[in-house]
């Protein structure tokens, strides 16, 4: 079975299915829901009717480009991987609000399934589309309605906790969710799992935007211009080689993102009311003010089924509580706490250089 599995390029382990496949996701799904909701929106203020049909292609493929992502991450060969869009479509179809998270598990068993039938036998163009496909159909009618009921319940417990107490889910959700960030895993896949919408939405915004935020200034006098922008509008994962070596650089933009969230969920009452997938975005392309923005003008279909969202017109406290949140005390904060660190002698000169 050992040599079956290396022969088929199955690998068992967290890395391939926690990190590899759950990012894969995350990035079929910039590429299809995300991408259209921002295309649509524009479409819809500029009044452009081309615009806002060709968002609307993007954000229907949303399932199939999840699947095939995923098996794009697991190397599946051609045919299974192909066949994954229609295992994708089910298994989103079949797990309702919660069906990016059934997507991942059924996504992944039909590819590790079709990667072992693949070519072992004379009738490979019929035999492994058809196992991949019904293997996955399968799974999803079985696992994915209670697959999408838990992670449902589960956000919209998050949500409505957060409303209630502001203050210390804003912490905590800032915090997580900015680590998550950081992590070689997916902060957009799980808060669009979850989703993360309102006062938690604004929260995991808050908490990502610290540690992208936070890392590119904070290294600016190692990395300069292109580490604080391949940081800042790219991803603070770049640094997980430096926090392996000293955990500590890790403490700054994390106390900032302890402070900033409770701020926007009590003061602000920053909500992210767009597609959840950009609560988990930062300032990724601007994606996660970018969510912010669609929100109030046009609120996403899971904001308005979890936290009740209306369109809004933004007022100059509004903009006034995104541009600080987002920006200025994520860099104010983040200098702060490693200038103190530095004198303490935690962080030294060269632990926040990025590998060239």
């Amino acid at each position: 079975m050992k040599k079956f599995l290396q022969r088929k390029n199955i690998v068992i382990s967290a890395k391939r299915y926690g990190i590899d496949a759950l990012g894969a996701m995350a990035q079929g799904l910039f590429c299809s829901l995300l991408i259209g909701t921002i295309i649509k929106t524009l479409g819809q203020q500029l009044g452009l009717t081309f615009l806002t049909d060709m968002g609307g292609f993007a954000s229907a493929m949303s399932a199939p480009a999840m699947a095939i992502a995923i098996g794009y991450a697991l190397q599946a060969p051609p045919l299974v991987l192909f066949s994954l869009a229609a295992v994708g479509q089910a298994a989103n179809s079949m797990g309702g609000a919660g069906g990016p998270l059934a997507v991942l598990f059924i996504a992944i068993l039909a590819a590790e399934i079709g990667k072992a039938v693949s070519k072992e036998t004379r009738i490979d163009i019929l035999a492994t589309p058809a196992v991949t496909i019904f293997v996955g159909v399968v799974l999803a009618y079985l696992i994915a309605p209670p697959i999408g009921s838990l992670a449902d319940a589960f956000g919209t417990l998050i949500n409505q906790t957060t409303m209630l107490q502001p203050f210390w889910m804003g912490i905590a959700v800032s915090v997580l969710v900015g680590i998550a960030l950081t992590l070689p895993i997916s902060s957009a896949a799980i808060c669009h799992t979850l989703s993360l919408v309102g006062l938690a939405g604004g929260a995991a915004v808050a908490g990502c935007c610290a540690q992208m935020v936070g890392f590119a200034v904070m290294s600016f006098r190692e990395n300069r211009w292109g580490g604080l922008v391949s940081q800042g509008l790219g991803t603070s994962m770049l640094q997980m080689g430096n926090i392996v070596k000293n955990p500590r650089i890790w403490i700054p933009p994390t106390l900032a993102s302890a402070i900033t969230g409770p701020i926007a969920t009590c003061l602000f009452r920053l909500e992210m009311n767009g597609d959840p997938i950009n609560s988990g975005m930062g300032t990724c392309g601007l994606c996660g003010q970018l969510g912010v923005w669609t929100g109030w003008l046009a609120p996403s279909e899971a904001a308005v089924t979890k936290v009740g969202a209306a369109a809004v017109s933004p007022t100059a406290f509004h903009w006034i509580g995104l541009v600080l949140i987002c920006f200025v005390l994520p860099a104010v904060l983040s200098v702060i706490f490693c200038e103190i660190c530095r004198k303490a002698g935690w962080i030294k000169e060269g632990d926040l250089t990025l590998p060239q």
